[in-house]
């Protein structure tokens, strides 16, 4: 199994933005439920409902909504808060963190909830250990002990400042002990929490929500009701059902080409039509096998990290619905500095012909990016024929591209078959320790074989003692610049998010934010 990681996924709607600005679908169809009922569309599957398993995007979703965590991300914040815990610290050393839980915590069937089920929920999800669910994310715990009913102490193997942002994610959910079995799934599909909402019922394109009326935490729902349509990759059908009013919101299936249509009409506002921009940590990088014989020689690599226009792929190929990213650490995250752009600069051909020169290399390196569409959205192929038209203008290099299915790239990358490739991440928690422990050393999620004891002896174990993220920005501005010096990968792009809705439909700003906490209760309508 891999390190434990969220791949950024960009499922893209084919016809969206054409539709609507033509004037296609104005009229608003259906009545959105009663009691203030939202629909939510998504091209999105819900993969799992038991938080012992599921580690996709949508099963996150339901997660972050039904069930309750000892501490959650406040909307616009990246400190976790307490939610289901009154209060939460560590000790000194970041080894023992002490919970103490609201008073009269109950679950959605009545069910009183207690230390015995947190202390339950982390041992199950670590026992069961599934291998598309969050256990790795837990791994630092010891031993759990539950002293009272309300108060839950976490010892951990080692030093893990990063704890309480691990468990403010969906990895720390909190199931009701009488529920579920120990040491095995829950196989009937049901979700019992004691989140702000209810799973009423859920298929294979639709779930339903509803408000659960025994929550006692920080959220304070502006609707009673939330419809999930799932459309399973089908963007045609999302973009026909948010054309036809069959939902008033359209999450996670919008094309850069749709939102920058949208973003720059006139004709958007006076069609009852919102875009709503919101941030978002999501990044992807250009990797390189570093055991490959071409790109495995420095001066290759620092020939590409030269010849790379960002700036050009943000806006030709992504329509300014992305940002360029500098460094494996994107912006908004604490101890992000721009190490790529203070190394490189801005595209220098000459730069690179000397980098390949100094390697003793002077005929054109030829090399193939390798892609996949289907996990990254069709947009990837074409970004990645840039990069390659980009260095072939050099007259530097002769590269192509080749794009394959995703379970084939991913046997590939294991196999050591390619030598450049992509690698999307969408992060567990905003933390820079999310945007370095996975990448590097043995078994990192890259799959490039690169090592460095610096990073992984040393670097990165210090930062994982310091409780005070902000006095850890030295530590992972060193980490950035090794990278930057030894490129492993090219950071290359920072994603944003965005949603579009009907223009009755308020609150989605404070869904779209670093943490990718999705909060249905944000939601109003009419």
């Amino acid at each position: 199994m891999k390190a434990h990681n969220k791949w950024l996924t960009a499922p893209l709607a084919a016809g969206l933005s054409a539709a609507l600005l033509s004037g296609c679908g104005t009229e608003q169809g259906g009545s959105g439920g009663s009691g203030g009922g939202v629909r939510v569309g998504m091209s999105d599957e819900i993969l799992a409902t038991d938080p012992a398993a599921g580690y996709d995007p949508g099963s996150w979703l339901l997660f972050n909504n039904v069930f309750q965590s000892l501490l959650a991300f406040p909307k616009g914040g990246s400190e976790p808060e307490p939610e289901a815990a009154d209060k939460c610290d560590f000790e000194t050393g970041s080894k023992v963190y002490t919970c103490t839980l609201r008073e009269g915590l109950t679950f959605s069937n009545g069910n009183k909830l207690t230390s015995e089920d947190v202390k339950f929920s982390f041992e199950r999800a670590l026992k069961i250990a599934d291998p598309s669910g969050p256990a790795p994310l837990l791994s630092t715990i010891d031993t759990i002990e539950t002293p009272d009913e309300r108060t839950v102490i976490f010892r951990l193997k080692v030093p893990d400042a990063t704890f309480p942002s691990k468990i403010a994610s969906g990895a720390g959910s909190i199931v009701d002990h009488r529920e579920y079995p120990a040491d095995a799934l829950r196989a009937d599909g049901k979700a019992i929490g004691s989140g702000p909402y209810k799973l009423d019922s859920i298929s294979e394109t639709e779930a339903t929500f509803s408000a659960n009326a025994g929550y006692k935490g920080t959220a304070r729902p502006k609707n009673d009701a939330v419809t999930l349509k799932l459309y399973q990759g089908d963007r045609a059908a999302l973009s026909k059902a948010f054309i036809d009013g069959d939902v008033d919101v359209a999450y996670r299936g919008l094309s850069a080409g749709d939102i920058a249509a949208l973003e720059n009409s006139a004709d958007t506002s006076g069609k009852g039509i919102e875009v709503i921009p919101g941030s978002s940590a999501e990044v992807q990088h250009l990797v390189f096998n570093m055991n490959d014989p071409v790109v495995g020689k420095l001066g290759v690599r620092k020939a590409i990290a030269y010849l790379v226009d960002r700036e050009a792929l943000v806006e030709n190929v992504y329509k300014s619905t992305a940002t360029p990213l500098y460094s494996i650490v994107p912006a908004g995250i604490a101890g992000h500095n721009t190490a790529f752009f203070d190394t490189y600069g801005d595209p220098d051909a000459a730069k690179a012909k000397k980098a390949l020169r100094d390697a003793g290399i002077t005929d054109k390196v030829k090399l193939t990016l390798w892609s996949t569409p289907s996990r990254y959205g069709p947009a990837t192929d074409q970004e990645l024929e840039a990069i390659a038209a980009q260095l072939n203008a050099s007259g530097l290099f002769e590269a192509d591209v080749k794009s394959v299915a995703f379970n084939q790239y991913e046997k590939d990358i294991a196999a050591g078959k390619y030598g450049v490739y992509v690698k999307g991440w969408v992060p567990d928690y905003p933390d820079a320790d999310n945007f370095t422990s996975p990448f590097f050393g043995k078994d990192n999620v890259l799959g490039n074989h690169y090592e460095n004891s610096a990073i992984t002896g040393t670097l990165i174990p210090k930062t994982a003692g310091i409780a005070d993220r902000a006095a850890t920005a030295k530590a992972y501005g060193e980490i950035q610049d090794i990278v930057a010096d030894e490129l492993p990968i090219i950071p290359l792009w920072q994603g944003k998010q965005y949603a579009v809705a009907r223009d009755d439909v308020t609150g989605l700003e404070w869904t779209l934010d670093a943490s990718t906490v999705f909060r249905f209760w944000e939601i109003r309508k009419g």
